[in-house]
């Protein structure tokens, strides 16, 4: 119910992956909560941002520009239309990589309306040139076109309607400091507890007519890595198998089965991700390995292993990043149900001075 549109044509296609591919864009299109009553999670984020609103509305004003951080997946996108719909202003979506020139960006803004919002997803990625006529569009609502060029070229003032900005990103860090400062109000999303992926999995399930019990609903989102793209994701997966393999009705039992053949295990690891932490400990002892290596070991590319596989696996406690290289945890055997060499149970992933 809450994720964000990112996409990603080079991201490979996964099922507990968080970039929404195209049939993840179309069923969230119609599973979209309208309001902040009806936004699920991010509890403190959605009372800021409620008071950031109704004070606009009281006062009349556009509201402040809104920054919104985060892994995708968690609502980033859901929340830019929320803003709108409780402005009661049009929206303008576009994302930042698709702006590679200032010309474009200011295009965009002299056609915005009074008070509209213009949702600018994964900002980080936008141009210099766009990136420093942005600024001045956000504190002034004023941008300079220039006209020709060398000494003649002449530097056209254009006012601009006062509009909301909102910026997503997922890489807060990437950010420039002047750009982060001209945002009245910063939010950061956080993942998903167990319990509120289970209520989004019962709204998304009654919108889709799907027949799911309790004990049903908490096995998929136990296994949803705290994403409430990848519990829908997840939960389609599971209906598709109760209508072919039971009556329908998604159970615990049914759930499972069904992820299992999916290869999804009870933690939310898929295949990758099992291969690399299976490479890891029986190949390597549970390391340190070098990432180039560990890669190799499980026949993907370096950026594949790196970007997609460590950032849960870390998240999860099941692998360390060290100086050394890549270092198992005492939670990745015991996932793996295995058990862990004399060296890797001392935590060091080296011998003593004695080899024992």
């Amino acid at each position: 119910m809450n994720w964000d549109d990112t996409t990603d044509e080079t991201a490979p296609e996964r099922l507990v992956g968080s970039v929404a591919d195209r049939e993840d864009q179309a069923v969230e299109a119609a599973l979209r909560p309208k309001d902040l009553d009806e936004f699920i999670g991010q509890e403190k984020v959605r009372e800021q941002l409620d008071l950031v609103l109704r004070a606009a509305r009281a006062r009349g004003a556009t509201a402040d520009h809104v920054l919104l951080s985060g892994a995708p997946g968690l609502g980033k996108t859901t929340l830019s239309m929320i803003i709108a719909a409780e402005m009661g202003a049009p929206i303008r979506i576009t994302s930042g990589p698709a702006i590679q020139h200032a010309g474009d960006l200011a295009a965009i803004l002299s056609s915005l309306q009074e008070g509209e919002v213009f949702f600018l997803d994964e900002i980080h990625r936008m141009s210099r040139p766009a990136e420093e006529m942005l600024y001045m569009a956000m504190e002034d609502f004023r941008v300079d076109v220039i006209v020709g060029k060398g000494p003649g070229a002449t530097a056209i003032p254009l006012e601009l309607p006062p509009f909301t900005l909102v910026g997503a990103t997922t890489r807060a860090g990437l950010l420039p400091p002047p750009l982060r400062d001209r945002f009245g109000f910063t939010a950061h999303m956080e993942f998903y507890e167990p319990a509120e992926l289970e209520r989004v999995i019962h709204r998304s399930a009654h919108l889709l007519d799907v027949e799911i019990d309790g004990a049903g609903a908490a096995e998929i989102a136990g296994r949803s890595r705290g994403t409430p793209r990848i519990a829908n994701r997840l939960l389609r997966r599971v209906r598709d198998y109760a209508q072919v393999k039971a009556d329908g009705l998604i159970t615990r039992d049914i759930a499972a089965a069904a992820l299992k053949v999916y290869e999804v295990d009870a933690r939310g690891l898929d295949r990758l991700d099992r291969g690399v932490l299976e490479a890891l400990l029986k190949l390597f002892g549970g390391g340190p390995v070098g990432l180039s290596t560990l890669a190799v070991a499980v026949g993907e590319e370096r950026e594949t292993v790196e970007e997609v596989a460590e950032p849960f696996l870390v998240r999860e406690g099941l692998l360390a990043r060290t100086p050394r290289g890549r270092v198992a945890t005492p939670a990745a055997w015991a996932h793996l149900g295995l058990t862990p060499p004399r060296s890797a149970a001392t935590g060091n992933g080296q011998q003593d001075l004695f080899g024992t």
